[in-house]
C-alpha cells in the first residue's frame, strides 16, 4: 500500500471508531482480549482493496486473523456502520460545497458472482451468474447512491429505488438537499413512465432515446460515471463477488465508495465529526 493510501486509511479509522457499537461483554466475565477497532478496520480495508481471501490475510501485519476480521465485519454490517460512515463523508463533502448535484448520471456494471443472494444469469455474458452494481454519481463523478441487484434485472427497474436512496446531504448554505437537478442516463432507461416519474419530482431528465440518438455521443456528459466505475474496479474485491450474503457484498461496495469520496477531503485531523 502506498503512503498516501495509508494516511487516508488512518484518518478513516479515526472516524469509524466513533461509529462502531460497543463490544458485547460476557456476564460471567473472563472473555478473551478483543483486537482494537483500528487493527480490524485496517484488515477489512486491506481485504477490500487487495482482493485477498480471509485465509490469505497476513495476520502478522495487521494483528487479527481472517476469521476475527470477518466476525467484526459481520457485526458492523449488521449495525449499519458502513452506511453511517458513507453518509458522514457525503455530509462533509456537501458542507464544503464539493458536491455538484446539478448534473448527475446513472448507470450499472456487472460483476461475476459464484453464488449467493441477488445473483442471476447475465444476458450479456453467456448467462454466467453475476451481480450488478447500480450507481448514481454527481457531476464530478463522486458516488452519492449505490445499490446491488441480480444481473438479469433490467437497469430501468433500479432507477426509482436508486433515486429514492439518495440521502439528504448537507449543503454549504440552506437546508439539506436530496434530489439531483438533472439526471443523465443511457438508452436502458428510455421509458415514458420513468420520464414522467422524474418530472413529477422536479428532476430534469436527459435520457438517450432509442432509435433517435447515436450511442457515440452518450459519453459527453456521462464520462464521469464511467470513471467512477473504473474507480470501483480498482478495488479488487469487487472484481468478482465471493460473498454469499448480499448485505456483505453491498457493505464492501459502500466501503469502496466511501474511500473514493474520502479522497476529496483534506487529511486535516479532526475535521470530520460523527453525528451524536
Amino acid at each position: 500500500m502506498s503512503f498516501g493510501r495509508v494516511s487516508r486509511l488512518r484518518s478513516v479509522v479515526g472516524i469509524v471508531e466513533r461509529l462502531v457499537p460497543e463490544a458485547p461483554s460476557r456476564p460471567q466475565g473472563g472473555d478473551r482480549r478483543r483486537h482494537g477497532d483500528r487493527e480490524v478496520l485496517a484488515a477489512i480495508v486491506f481485504v477490500a482493496t487487495s482482493g485477498c481471501t480471509r485465509q490469505q490475510l497476513p495476520s502478522a501485519s495487521f494483528g487479527p486473523s481472517g476469521a476475527t476480521a470477518h466476525r467484526h465485519f459481520s457485526e458492523w454490517t449488521k449495525a449499519r456502520v458502513w452506511a453511517k460512515l458513507y453518509r458522514l463523508v457525503l455530509d462533509e463533502l456537501g458542507s464544503r460545497g464539493e458536491l455538484d448535484r446539478s448534473h448527475c448520471a446513472i448507470d450499472s456494471v456487472n460483476m461475476r458472482a459464484l453464488k449467493g443472494d441477488l445473483t442471476g444469469p447475465n444476458p450479456v455474458d453467456r448467462g454466467k451468474y453475476s451481480s450488478k452494481i447500480h450507481l448514481i454519481t454527481e457531476q464530478t463523478g463522486l458516488p452519492i447512491s449505490v445499490g446491488i441487484s441480480a444481473a438479469n434485472l433490467h437497469d430501468s427497474q433500479a432507477l426509482t429505488p436508486l433515486v429514492k436512496g439518495i440521502p439528504p446531504i448537507r449543503s454549504r448554505r440552506g437546508r439539506r438537499r436530496r434530489k439531483p437537478g438533472k439526471l443523465h442516463g443511457d438508452k436502458g432507461y428510455d421509458y415514458s413512465h420513468l420520464r414522467q416519474w422524474l418530472r413529477q419530482r422536479g428532476i430534469t431528465h436527459r435520457i438517450a432515446r432509442k432509435g433517435v440518438e447515436s450511442s457515440q455521443r452518450l459519453g459527453r456528459h456521462r464520462w464521469t460515471i464511467e470513471r467512477a466505475m473504473a474507480w470501483l474496479a480498482g478495488c479488487r474485491r469487487l472484481h468478482r463477488r465471493y460473498e454469499r450474503k448480499a448485505d456483505h457484498f453491498l457493505a464492501f461496495t459502500s466501503i469502496v465508495c466511501t474511500l473514493i469520496c474520502y479522497r476529496r477531503l483534506k487529511t486535516t485531523p479532526g475535521v470530520v465529526k460523527a453525528a451524536p
